[in-house]
């Protein structure tokens, strides 16, 4: 028998994120989650987090006045959430926090409905990303929003991506840290070729040179993230897939979902979207 290519352990990362996390990184998150929902508060909204990971965002959320439900199939992603939980005090019929998987329909069907099911960055590590978009669907309410990230597809980078993760999840856990700090040093020498390069077309079209520079240096992390545990993820974050927003669009469309916001990278990053699902009007005869 084949032997089931190794799993990126999620939940062992964002146990030693927590570690890290401050209030001015959940105050981060908080306002990257309202802005991406289009809200400043969410009193009397059920929220549903596919995929807790950290629990970050279920804390954003429940801060925010949401009824929150939590859930992951990684067992440290969801000691992580029940964590969180606790810190806060919130009580059990406030905030609950589950044990599942994102592909058990059973198990699905027996949360409800939310009028915000939130996955970000969940669906592309399923190994079947699709059809966990298809299960996620049923759960949001008439006229609710699903919030979605999905990798964008660059096309032959995305394929050396994948390579490159798919050998992070093969190697020695001693190695993998390095194995992390080099594809990030050789990430920072293409960046400052590029950077220079720039810089050089500036200073011979008499623009000012530092611009590119600058908006390197400047450059935050958003969504209340850690540099490095994020960098982990992406490096070792496997299964991995991608597409386009094109996509995307096209296939949330054909399940009765209009597209409210959309927020693009130009790299290998996530793509962000929030879709409402359509009320369809009966005319009675």
């Amino acid at each position: 028998m084949t032997q089931p290519e190794p799993r990126f352990s999620f939940g062992r990362n964002w146990k030693n994120f927590q570690c890290q996390l401050t209030e001015s990184d959940i105050d981060q998150a908080s306002e990257s989650l309202q802005k991406l929902l289009r809200r400043t508060e969410l009193e009397g909204v059920r929220f549903l987090d596919a995929g807790s990971g950290s629990g970050l965002f279920s804390l954003c959320a429940r801060r925010l006045g949401a009824t929150v439900v939590s859930f992951d199939l990684d067992p440290e992603s969801v000691a992580c959430t029940r964590s969180l939980q606790e810190r806060e005090e919130v009580p059990d019929e406030r905030w609950e926090v589950l044990e599942g998987s994102i592909l058990d329909e059973d198990f699905l069907n027996q949360l409800g409905q939310f009028d915000v099911v939130y996955s970000w960055g969940v669906v592309h590590h399923t190994g079947r990303m699709w059809n966990a978009i298809d299960l996620l669907i049923p759960l949001v309410a008439e006229r609710g929003d699903f919030v979605v990230a999905i990798y964008n597809d660059q096309g032959f980078t995305s394929r050396v991506w994948s390579a490159i993760k798919r050998i992070y999840n093969k190697l020695p856990g001693f190695v993998q840290p390095l194995y992390v700090v080099g594809i990030f040093l050789w990430g920072a020498f293409c960046r400052m070729i590029l950077t220079v390069l720039a810089m050089l077309l500036r200073l011979v079209t008499l623009r000012n040179p530092l611009v590119p520079l600058s908006r390197w240096w400047n450059e935050d992390r958003p969504r209340g993230m850690n540099w490095w545990h994020d960098l982990v993820d992406w490096v070792g974050g496997w299964p991995f897939e991608v597409a386009r927003p094109g996509e995307v669009f096209t296939y949330f469309h054909e399940r009765e979902f209009e597209l409210a916001a959309m927020e693009t990278t130009p790299g290998s990053g996530c793509n962000e979207y929030l879709f409402r699902r359509r009320v369809m009007n009966s005319n009675s005869e």
